[in-house]
């Protein structure tokens, strides 16, 4: 048996493509302070400082100038050449070890890195990139019919589908057998399918691809598929928001019965909107204007949840890293389809306004449940349809066994009262 490796031939690719991508970025960034220190007398001027009346010191000033640009154009110039040969070489002995299994730690390596740049991966095709699939026990699923049948010889009519959260991978719904997850996962009632994507992609760009995948999953089902449910953790519960609102001429909402959102920041995560202000602050001087570069390298699935973007317009016409505006388009929950929300606060007392603004660390209470103050914005879920658990962290939501017990209970108390597909209209928003 071939002993699995934490790092595969097209991983070093893609990280010798970003090696040198970041000196070329550093290159860039320290130049451009450089160019800064040269022009600008003090921190706070706003225009250039006139060329030094001293001879001596005119002299060095254009050296500098001159000389400093040819310096910086050489690194340039061989960190692309070298960079070039590097992936020719790797690209050549690529064929020999791809066949070689994965590892947990690979994978989660893979998802941190897709998270924070994964829009840069997709754009310069970079072999780090994760594509979209949907995995069974750590394998990508063919959908067809036949492969299909092949991975679930015993498929359900009723399917279930996790969708994991930012910097994650599928593989990380359960660390071992015993895992929360699996109280859910393992009911006799459905089949089971995750999904890998890469969380760096805008969500709106992801969800755009679920909505295809979605149709073909169904489509190819071995057995006709009468409900299908989504649990959405993080960011997953957004992706699965847009991928409904994406989903117009597809078959599959027909069958969505229920929605399940744990710890989804429906209105955003303060941690991106304290990133957001760490940028504002850097360009407020010219010489840490540069430094404000390194800030920006986040994805844009990373500053999509500044304020839970689902959709191309709540992004497109604007400035990802301006000024921090909610400019979304509401989207409401679909209509015909059961949806439930799943929240954490770190504290363990109730009511406490600090807990309410802190929520499990990473995402406020009120944004967990889809509470907003403007109408249109706000998610109306029932009390019903809405739990909270205190003294529970955001990634510890996935090792609290009653997390999956209550959507459990949810699944259970609703299967005798939602109507068959047959009778079912598509889920519309």
């Amino acid at each position: 048996m071939t002993k699995p490796r934490h790092l595969r031939l097209t991983d070093l690719r893609g990280i010798s493509q970003l090696a040198v991508q970041a000196t070329l970025g550093i290159n860039d960034l320290v130049e451009a302070m450089h160019h800064t220190i040269l022009a600008l007398p003090t921190p706070r001027a706003k225009t250039p400082a006139p060329e030094p009346h001293n001879r001596a010191h005119a002299v060095v000033y254009r050296v500098l100038q001159k000389s400093s640009a040819a310096v910086y154009g050489a690194v340039r110039g061989t960190a692309k050449l070298v960079g070039g040969g590097l992936d020719a070489a790797l690209a050549a002995l690529q064929p020999e070890m791809e066949h070689l299994p994965s590892t947990r730690e690979r994978e989660a390596m893979l998802a941190i890195v897709n998270g924070v740049l994964g829009d840069h991966l997709t754009t310069t095709d970079n072999p780090l990139c994760i594509p979209m699939a949907f995995r069974h026990q750590g394998q990508a699923l063919a959908l067809n019919r036949a492969a299909l049948r092949q991975a679930y010889p015993k498929a359900r009519s009723e399917l279930l589908v996790l969708l994991h959260g930012h910097c994650m991978n599928d593989l990380q719904w359960a660390s071992n057998d015993a895992a929360p997850v699996h109280t859910l996962a393992k009911l006799p009632r459905h089949s089971t399918v995750t999904l890998r994507y890469n969380t760096g992609r805008h969500i709106s760009h992801n969800g755009r691809e679920l909505a295809d995948l979605l149709e073909q999953l169904v489509q190819a089902w071995p057995v006709p598929v009468q409900r299908l449910r989504i649990v959405g953790f993080s960011m997953g519960g957004l992706l699965a928001r847009s991928a409904v609102h994406y989903a117009q001429g597809h078959t599959w909402p027909q069958q969505l019965h229920q929605l399940f959102f744990v710890g989804t920041p429906h209105h955003g995560s303060m941690v991106e909107r304290a990133g957001n202000m760490v940028d504002l602050l850097l360009d407020a001087s010219p010489y840490s204007r540069a430094l404000s570069r390194l800030g920006k390298i986040r994805s844009a699935g990373t500053t999509d949840l500044r304020h839970g973007n689902l959709l191309d317009e709540d992004w497109a016409p604007h400035d990802r890293f301006a000024v921090p505006t909610d400019t979304r388009t509401p989207v409401p929950l679909p209509v015909g389809v059961a949806c439930y929300a799943i929240a954490a606060v770190a504290q363990p007392e109730p009511g406490a306004l600090r807990s309410q603004w802190v929520g499990d660390g990473l995402v406020p209470l009120s944004s967990a449940l889809g509470q907003h103050p403007q109408k249109e914005f706000d998610l109306a879920l029932p009390p019903e349809r809405t739990r909270t658990f205190f003294s529970t962290t955001h990634l510890g939501l996935l090792r609290q066994p009653e997390v999956f017990s209550q959507i459990s209970r949810w699944i259970s108390a609703s299967s005798d009262t939602l109507p068959d597909a047959s009778s079912r209209t598509p889920a519309k928003v």
